[in-house]
């Protein structure tokens, strides 16, 4: 007995320091085959310099809307329990705004006032219809400091079950990029381009202030390379970063070799360019005609070097942006909105952490680009649909197209790269040719830097209201938001990462959902078979037992 109890003893002890040990030391083990709750490093880089408790809001909580957000709301938890186990810091916590019909009108206010837009749903599920309201949204907290987490990742066209998917996808950078705001100082610095009479700051204000949350911005006139190269050169080269957002005023030799030797120097640029002179506000006049003509800047031999020309031609595809416009006469007059060719809506097959998961870019009036062999590595970023046709200048444009029927087989010339990314080592525009002026020190190779040239101004450019700049991508006459922001703040983000944030963009999820109309039509029989059969069976072996126990005992 008392070896028995000695035994028992032992085991018990076993338990207890098994049990003890483990409260220290665990492992999380991701059996998932797209490894979707294994954290990249960048991300876990984020969350280790979390010195002080981060306190996450989550407002997608409730029961009442669509099975495909409750699995969104699932992953979403899912994910923050692992940003948890990395790091006791990270607190976070489920509200439901809407639980409360006393408050539900209240919070939905002053949710909305913080910038946090309700969603509203079309529920189908048990073969009804119905609408429901969810905020797919969170606050992150830290040291004073706030920032929104959108929830959910946006695209034209999609079903409820893609918007998951992508937002699935979306989540680990949607919070790894909310808390590398909160956790990491700004470092650096952006140059806005001024001088060669780009787009005026209310037309990209809506973007600079979203830039403004990561990154230092300050204007810079080429101006002063007029009387002093050599000292705007080096003043340039303070800042790690160039936009040049639609200039209309052609660049001088002496600008073009500042820009080149500060590429040669490393650093980066995002170039937004027209090629072509054509704005669509000079259509709303008397005759609804304006003529587009090219537009000179004296940058074609620049970007030829790097390995890209943009082209004077005006990209025109039947998979565009519509036009609004007054239809009719006097107070009998509509907006309507029509078909219009010189809007293209951009995107790619790429997986690249800039595009991949990215809504439709907008353009208008864009320009072909043409790439060129080089020791330059060049990714197409953005392309038009294949149903497109180039028109060369100078050409007049007319309002009336809205009312002709296109020709689909003159729409024949495939997708035309809108965007795209340079990558290497560049060689100097003024490489064996005379300078237009001196420098202290010259080179004629580059060290490893990256470029983005995108063929229309107008992408980064915002609607302005009432005098007040509006979201950028942002249609008020058809209320839809394109991609235009996500893809510019993207393309800097990745000119400018130095911990691989962006790449975590590139993270590919599978997310698996029922077919709830095939539930819906084979409701009854799976009823039967889960609830019904199981009672039959179970009512056959009855009856069986009882007859062969009778049988058996009968004598």
């Amino acid at each position: 007995m008392k070896k028995h109890l000695k035994h028992i003893a032992i085991l018990l002890l076993i338990l207890v320091a098994i049990n003890y040990i483990s409260s220290f030391a665990f492992k999380r083990f991701d059996l998932t085959e797209d490894k979707r709750y294994t954290l990249s490093d960048a991300t876990i880089n984020i969350i280790k310099k979390v010195d002080s408790p981060i306190e996450i809001d989550v407002f997608l909580s409730g029961d009442d809307f669509p099975s495909e957000f409750r699995r969104l709301q699932n992953e979403t938890k899912q994910l923050l329990e692992e940003f948890s186990s990395e790091n006791k810091n990270i607190i976070f916590n489920f509200i439901n705004p809407l639980e409360h019909d006393a408050t539900r009108e209240r919070n939905i206010q002053q949710l909305t006032d913080r910038g946090l837009t309700p969603m509203q749903l079309s529920v189908q599920e048990s073969g009804k219809a119905s609408q429901a309201i969810i905020f797919p949204w969170a606050l992150a907290s830290y040291n004073n400091e706030t920032v929104l987490i959108s929830l959910v990742k946006n695209k034209i066209g999609t079903s409820q079950q893609d918007l998951v998917t992508n937002s699935v996808q979306h989540l680990e950078y949607a919070f790894a990029d909310g808390f590398s705001k909160l956790t990491n100082p700004k470092h650096h610095k952006i140059a806005v381009l001024r001088g060669n009479k780009q787009l005026a700051d209310k037309y990209i204000a809506n973007f600079i202030k979203k830039l403004g949350e990561y990154y230092f911005i300050a204007p810079f006139t080429l101006d002063s390379v007029a009387s002093n190269p050599q000292k705007t050169l080096e003043t340039l080269e303070n800042f790690d970063l160039i936009i040049s957002a639609k200039p209309t005023e052609a660049f001088t030799e002496e600008e073009k070799l500042v820009l080149d030797q500060y590429t040669m120097n490393g650093g980066k640029s995002l170039w937004l360019i027209d090629a072509v002179a054509m704005e669509k506000d000079s259509l709303y006049n008397d005759t609804g005609k304006n003529f587009a003509t090219t537009r000179d800047l004296n940058l074609t031999d620049f970007f030829f070097k790097y390995g890209v020309r943009v082209n004077p031609v005006l990209v025109s595809t039947l998979y565009s942006a519509p036009i609004t416009l007054a239809m009719g006469e006097g107070s009998e007059s509509q907006f309507q909105h029509l078909r219009w060719p010189y809007s293209p809506l951009a995107s790619t097959n790429d997986t690249h952490p800039i595009v991949n998961n990215l809504n439709f870019v907008k353009f208008d009036f864009a320009n072909q680009i043409d790439t060129l062999k080089n020791n330059i590595k060049k990714t197409i970023l953005l392309e038009s649909a294949p149903l497109t046709k180039l028109e060369g200048t100078p050409r007049e444009i007319s309002l009336d197209i809205v009312t002709q029927d296109p020709d689909p087989a003159t729409f024949n010339k495939g997708n035309q790269t809108l965007a795209v990314l340079l990558e290497g080592e560049f060689t100097s525009v003024y490489d064996n040719r005379i300078k237009p002026f001196k420098l202290k020190k010259e080179r004629n190779k580059s060290i490893p830097t990256k470029m983005i040239v995108i063929a229309d101004g107008d992408v980064i450019k915002n609607e302005v209201f009432r005098n007040a700049p509006q979201e950028l991508g942002f249609d008020r006459w058809t209320g839809q938001t394109f991609g235009n922001k996500e893809f510019l703040l993207n393309a800097v983000n990745y000119l400018l990462d130095d911990n691989g944030l962006i790449n975590i963009r590139s993270k590919e999820i599978t997310v698996e959902f029922l077919n709830q109309e095939k539930i819906a039509d084979e409701k009854i029989k799976w009823q039967i078979i889960n609830i019904l059969l199981p009672l039959l069976l179970l009512g056959a072996f009855g009856v069986l037992f009882n007859y062969f126990r009778r049988k058996k005992y009968a004598h």
